[in-house]
């Protein structure tokens, strides 16, 4: 039943989406042409529409093409609504340059960019409606997708739990196959074992399997695949070795082998990698410039604070684990203990003037030199001195992972309270959700929070 709803459900999202972006045509003529003043009719209501009929036609295949048309259920809704945004800014670029390439330049601009805002803020709307009409009936029981979960162990009792713990993601599980009873789901009906799982796939027909076998298990893997096949099951595997992959992992083809890339970098990319250069590059310059006065003004400050250099200069490791020197405004009195030790919020070692320039960060200016060179980047992990890298490389698991990127000025882990002398671990847990789940939208997200602060934040952990 549920595979119907969800058929249905998709056809309604296509055909719903493709009306409301018509109707905001003849909407966005209207404030144009008639509620705002001087407005001149150049192009006809009749030419708007027919341009909008192909409009919604590429639309339409941009919004399947970002996997918008796909069930919510495991893509995080923020994710969701990151990439209509991306489909849309697509299109309007699409459309914009269309009218540039046929040499129409008689369409309003203006009436088009209310069209964009317009269609596109219904359709994210109707979205977040949809997503909470949903996430109402799944935590009520209704909407349900029904599993059956093949195999015992940490796995099969990690993935019960967290679809118990998020019921409005609306799964439920009628029970489990196992060559034996677990005592870790014990809660949970034990359906027998593997030489029963084709019977009771047949009797309980189950929107999808998910096998969580264990190594001591896992010899039975063909026989769980063939017991899907026959009874035209989903199955979906949870790897045994998951701890070690990342939540989006890629799989690449060698002659017919598929090859698991357990640790997805979306900045391997070369596109990507261009668009947060970029970004990096009129972000530091622009940054340089436009509050030179104020960096003149640290440098006075710190050089009358106390005797010593006005940059700070200090060994960190980077990309690939190579070292760079981070510049940044001296806020401490020059210390034997400089390449050893975290600085702290009470901290001896400060100046009066370090002191108020660290309260507002402004000690960081410096930074934007390392960017615009490219030893660092606007965000990402922050970058940590050799003698931590060596302790915390065998002390914290998955520690290294931070050097795959550039190291930031400001990352999710410090947007999310978690900077100076401050768990290590937590650090690496946000640095490496921001590696895995990078997009350009990330970072502005991410920059938007460092300049205004956490009220406005929301952990995604």
């Amino acid at each position: 039943m549920i595979k119907e709803n969800q058929n249905l459900l998709n056809r309604l999202n296509v055909l719903s989406d493709a009306i409301i972006t018509y109707l905001m045509i003849p909407v966005a003529f209207w404030l144009r042409f008639s509620v705002m003043r001087n407005g001149v009719v150049n192009v006809s209501l009749q030419r708007f529409l027919l341009l909008g009929v192909l409009f919604v036609i590429v639309q339409e295949f941009t919004l399947l093409a970002f996997g918008l048309y796909r069930p919510y259920r495991r893509t995080r809704f923020r994710r969701q609504l990151e990439q209509f945004l991306k489909a849309s800014l697509l299109n309007f670029v699409l459309l914009l340059s269309w009218l540039f390439i046929i040499h129409e330049d008689n369409y309003s601009r203006q009436m088009l960019f209310f069209f964009f805002i317009l269609s596109a803020g219904l359709l994210m709307a109707k979205r977040i409606l949809l997503w909470l009409v949903l996430r109402h009936y799944r935590s009520k029981g209704y909407n349900l997708k029904h599993v059956v979960i093949v195999g015992k162990g940490k796995l099969a009792a990690e993935y019960l739990q967290k679809i118990r713990e998020a019921k409005d993601l609306g799964y439920h599980a009628y029970g489990y196959i196992a060559s034996e009873k677990d005592p870790d789901l014990e809660d949970l009906l034990w359906l027998g074992d593997y030489s029963q799982l084709e019977k009771v796939l047949e009797k309980k027909k189950p929107d999808e399997v998910i096998s969580a076998v264990d190594t001591a298990d896992f010899d039975y893997t063909p026989t769980i695949i063939s017991a899907c096949e026959k009874t035209g099951c989903k199955l979906s595997i949870i790897p045994f070795y998951a701890d070690y992959m990342s939540a989006q992992p890629q799989f690449d083809d060698l002659e017919g082998i598929p090859l698991l890339n357990i640790r997805r970098i979306p900045l391997d990319n070369l596109a990507n990698a261009f668009v947060k250069r970029a970004m990096d590059i009129i972000g530091s310059a622009l940054i340089l410039i436009v509050f030179s006065p104020l960096m003149l003004f640290c440098s006075i400050g710190v050089k009358l604070s106390s005797p010593g250099p006005v940059i700070f200069k200090q060994e960190r490791v980077g990309r690939n684990k190579k070292t760079f020197n981070m510049y940044k405004f001296r806020s401490m009195r020059v210390n034997t203990e400089q390449d050893t030790a975290w600085s702290k919020k009470t901290d001896d070692r400060k100046t009066q003037f370090g002191t108020f320039i660290r309260k507002y960060s402004l000690d960081e200016f410096p930074q934007f030199w390392n960017v615009l060179k490219g030893d660092m980047s606007l965000v990402g992990p922050r970058p940590e001195i050799p003698f931590y890298v060596e302790k915390f490389k065998d002390e914290v698991p998955r520690y290294m992972l931070k050097h795959l990127v550039r190291p930031g000025i400001t990352g999710w882990a410090q947007v999310n309270d978690l900077r100076g002398d401050t768990s290590i671990v937590d650090r690496i847990r946000y640095d490496i959700y921001y590696i895995e789940n990078w997009s350009w939208l990330f970072d502005l997200k991410i920059l938007f929070l460092t300049v205004f602060g956490g009220k406005f934040k929301n952990n995604e952990q």
